[in-house]
């Protein structure tokens, strides 16, 4: 017997935002494609417990791990996974569990088992082939954004691009909140050009100084995006990179972002 791992408030979200599906033929239709419901329970499954795609059970699950990694693809390709964040952080704003006045960023390494874009030595695993994950959270560690790149890549270059995929934030009235007023980084992020570029945008940079003795207090707000990667890397697919397209790894990255999205919104209920 199948098991669905999909939520009923994840699907009631995700169902308007996929594709349609070409109508089948009249004439010899061949065999009932697997519903977008049961791929979706097989993408999930990869990405909580990190088996190969060829290794899903289909008895558990409903469907091959080659479906569900068609699905992924094929929901990748028509931008699913961004729009599906951006519904969640707009219901979170909505109820007053968005708090955009101090955002914090980091990047976190993982390893990478295979080739591909985004892929580079990793100067903290020996130059081993790597990735890296680079998150900005908003005060109480909801994603805002995240990004891959490869492992050789400085925090710092993700910093500017990080800001800018942050999605235009609905739920209230009146404009799209897109920034936050302060941003809080560690001292891989201290360099004075980024500090003017982030005043002249209109934050304010709260960012830790190289060489000055620890204590500068950031970390009493900061450390919420640490915690926000352990919650990413509760998702055993995302500890270590094993897609060759970089697409398909930010997708599963963004999918998970709004899993953790979803999770806070069950909590105020």
């Amino acid at each position: 017997m199948s098991a669905d791992p999909v939520p009923d408030d994840l699907w009631e979200r995700i169902a308007p935002l996929l594709p349609a599906r070409p109508a089948r033929r009249h004439r010899y239709p061949g065999r009932l494609p697997v519903s977008d419901r049961v791929a979706l329970a097989g993408i999930v499954y990869v990405l909580r417990k990190g088996v190969a795609w060829r290794d899903v059970p289909i008895q558990i699950v409903g469907c091959s791990g080659v479906t569900a990694w068609r699905r992924l693809r094929d929901w990748t390709e028509a931008g699913v996974w961004p729009r599906l964040h951006e519904v969640l952080l707009a219901e979170l704003r909505e109820a007053g569990l968005l708090d955009m006045d101090d955002a914090a960023i980091d990047g976190s390494h993982v390893r990478a088992l295979k080739r591909g874009d985004h892929v580079g030595p990793s100067p903290v695993d020996r130059g081993k082939p790597g990735s890296k994950h680079h998150l900005i959270v908003d005060r109480h560690g909801t994603p805002l954004a995240v990004a891959l790149t490869g492992g050789n890549r400085h925090d710092v270059t993700q910093l500017l691009p990080l800001l800018d995929a942050i999605p235009p934030i609905r739920g209230l009235r009146g404009r799209p909140r897109r920034r936050p007023r302060r941003l809080l980084a560690d001292r891989g992020y201290d360099y004075d050009k980024y500090r003017r570029i982030l005043r002249r945008r209109g934050i304010t940079p709260r960012i830790a100084r190289r060489g000055v003795a620890h204590g500068s207090g950031l970390g009493k707000t900061r450390w919420v995006v640490e915690r926000t990667f352990a919650w990413l890397h509760q998702f055993k697919r995302l500890r270590i990179r094993y897609e060759i397209c970089a697409d398909l790894h930010q997708g599963l990255l963004q999918l998970a972002c709004s899993i953790i999205c979803l999770r806070r919104l069950r909590t105020s209920f």
